[in-house]
């Protein structure tokens, strides 16, 4: 009865509680001993207001038995009274739920994964887009001469680990190319390879695009973002002009590189990436930790496999076929049928020094496509105007069996520069920079600026 606390168990109640029902006399306080300690109060309280109130009651609690398993129990109790209407004992039912529990908690589990995963999933599929809108400028690698080979077979010994590697080349020698095809060679390939160009994005949101932010942690960020690194997660990230980024956010990067953690901007919650790295550059990192403009600790961490992609001028075995190659790709995009590449067309291709490498051979093709008709690729001469003012021959040049020094870029007019800015809306640098444009470096063109006066805020303002 409920005035004494005696509790009068069914067998299978008692097989639940884990107690001998020969052995056993169940009482109110037994029950509660038996209860977790976390849920204790709970349904002390909820028994005595039903006791109190006469009333209805219905609980879940957790129980824990004497080997320390822990089951999860659901009671319902139904007040019994007499003719004058007072409480005479409680009728009701105790059922082990344990197993439901479980499937519900596994089942909310698995949503919660799916979420996780359909949002990984968006922003994987937003990066996805936006590697696809800056595609790299080859269709495949193409070449078979000796240097390119090289690379390939180091490409194919590094791929497939874990390794950082740190790609040196000049500016539209395909670093992302390779940089994809060190991803497509790795276990990573099945995840998101994401790319970052340093020397595109803005110093002060540079730190925000490859660690992410929270909203309100700066002015202008009114939602929360995913960093590459985040994005990269059991991927790849490909850090394009690595030699771009401030001094005080190297660190950051390293202890990334390092610890594999990261906070995004506006949080204190450490997160976790496990993300591998291929970096790009230009510039002679070396040079620059001498000059104590980029971290030696950071250029070490990122020297872990140097990977040297040869300008176009060291293959030049590898012109014709990329000629070709470029002629069918964009005869097949324009609709139009490119035959005939005449002799003295290849060969002055092949001659060519091409300071801007396999990116300025793409655009002299394709404007040759363009401009072409019966069937027959022909490149307009002033497409090639280096071959007259690069390096004569003489008897002090380099024969074909010496290597061959780097040709001199050719004077650029005002024009030509401001028309290059136009289109690149004044960016300098960068894959889709005006240097990049006009085949130069990036330190080049400015160059160049500096000497016919032109400030690109100038250019842009009188767009």
């Amino acid at each position: 009865m409920f005035r004494r606390g005696d509790i009068f168990f069914s067998e299978e109640s008692f097989r639940i509680f884990g107690f001998d029902p020969a052995r056993t006399r169940m009482t109110l306080a037994l029950l509660l001993g038996r209860s977790h300690p976390d849920d204790r109060p709970a349904l002390e309280e909820t028994i005595q207001k039903a006791i109190r109130d006469a009333s209805h009651f219905e609980t879940d609690y957790r129980i824990i038995l004497e080997d320390g398993t822990i089951r999860h129990i659901h009671v319902l109790g139904h007040p019994v009274k007499n003719a004058a209407g007072n409480l005479v004992e409680f009728v009701g039912t105790h059922m082990d739920v344990t197993e439901q529990h479980r499937s519900r908690k596994a089942l909310e589990e698995a949503f919660a994964e799916i979420n996780t995963l359909k949002d990984q999933l968006f922003q994987e599929n937003i990066a996805l887009r936006q590697e696809i809108d800056e595609t790299s400028m080859f269709e495949e690698i193409v070449g078979k001469s000796a240097a390119l080979q090289k690379v390939l077979k180091e490409l194919e010994t590094v791929g497939p680990t874990d390794s950082t590697v740190l790609i040196h080349g000049e500016t539209g020698t395909g670093k992302e190319l390779i940089a994809r095809a060190i991803h497509n060679l790795s276990p990573r390939r099945s995840h998101a390879f994401v790319k970052v160009n340093c020397a595109a994005i803005p110093t002060g949101l540079l730190e925000s695009e490859l660690f992410g932010h929270e909203k309100g942690a700066f002015t202008g960020a009114t939602s929360q973002r995913i960093g590459r690194f985040e994005l990269a997660h059991h991927g790849t990230v490909f850090l394009d002009e690595i030699g771009e980024i401030p001094l005080e956010l190297q660190p950051k990067l390293l202890r990334v590189l390092q610890e594999r953690e990261f906070e995004r901007l506006g949080s204190s919650r450490t997160l976790r990436t496990d993300a591998r790295l291929v970096a790009a550059t230009n510039r002679d990192l070396s040079a620059m930790v001498q000059e104590q403009k980029f971290r030696s600790d950071l250029f070490y961490r990122l020297n872990v496999f140097p990977l040297h992609v040869p300008a176009l001028r060291e293959r030049p075995e590898d012109v014709p076929l990329l000629v070709r190659h470029f002629a069918e790709l964009f005869s097949r995009r324009m609709s139009k049928s490119i035959q005939t590449i005449p002799v003295e067309t290849m060969s002055a291709l092949t001659h060519y020094p091409w300071p801007g490498n396999v990116r300025e051979l793409q655009n002299v093709v394709e404007r040759a496509v363009i401009l072409s008709t019966r069937g027959v690729l022909r490149v307009p001469a002033a497409d090639l105007k280096v071959s007259e003012t690069s390096a004569p021959r003489s008897e002090a040049s380099p024969t074909l069996g010496h290597k061959r020094t780097r040709a001199s870029v050719p004077p650029l007019s005002r024009e030509q520069v401001v028309q290059a800015l136009k289109e690149a809306g004044g960016q300098v640098g960068g894959s889709s920079g005006a240097a990049a444009r006009l085949g130069l470096k990036r330190t080049t063109l400015i160059a160049h600026m500096k000497k016919l006066g032109i400030d690109p805020r100038t250019v842009i303002n009188s767009m």
